[in-house]
């Protein structure tokens, strides 16, 4: 199955999936195009916005070693960066910064490697140990 984003205002406002061979061109190969296409003809909208997006892909990497689409698989409310032709998920909070290389967000301070469990907090700007 192929994913696909269709996005407006520059927000992921769906996200379906598309049996591949409806992607396949007349030589058998897979074609975005293709697969945008059928979905402004099967919703009846011919303006509007689609982008293939992959779950394999998280910040930037294919988890199965193949190529990466669009550093990270759109979700409802991402936004998607044309000029980074990137999904990018909402801002968590305020202080945390966006990763160029991941597209995705980083706290101002690392998270602890101590192998505990952690949640920022937005007001000290730190990671706060969770308790039992």
């Amino acid at each position: 199955m192929a994913s696909f984003a269709k996005i407006e205002n520059n927000i992921v406002t769906i996200v379906v999936s598309v049996v591949n061979e409806v992607l396949k061109d007349l030589n058998g190969v897979e074609q975005e195009s293709i697969g945008i296409q059928f979905l402004k003809n099967l919703y009846n909208e011919p303006n509007a916005i689609w982008k293939q997006t992959s779950y394999n892909t998280i910040e930037g990497v294919h988890k199965f070693g193949g190529t990466p689409l669009r550093k990270n698989h759109a979700s409802i409310g991402y936004t998607y960066d044309s000029n980074r032709d990137a999904f990018i998920p909402p801002k968590p909070f305020n202080s945390w910064i966006l990763n160029e290389q991941t597209c995705n967000w980083d706290a101002p301070i690392a998270y602890p490697t101590d192998g505990q469990i952690y949640s920022w907090n937005e007001e000290t700007q730190s990671w706060t140990l969770q308790t039992i």
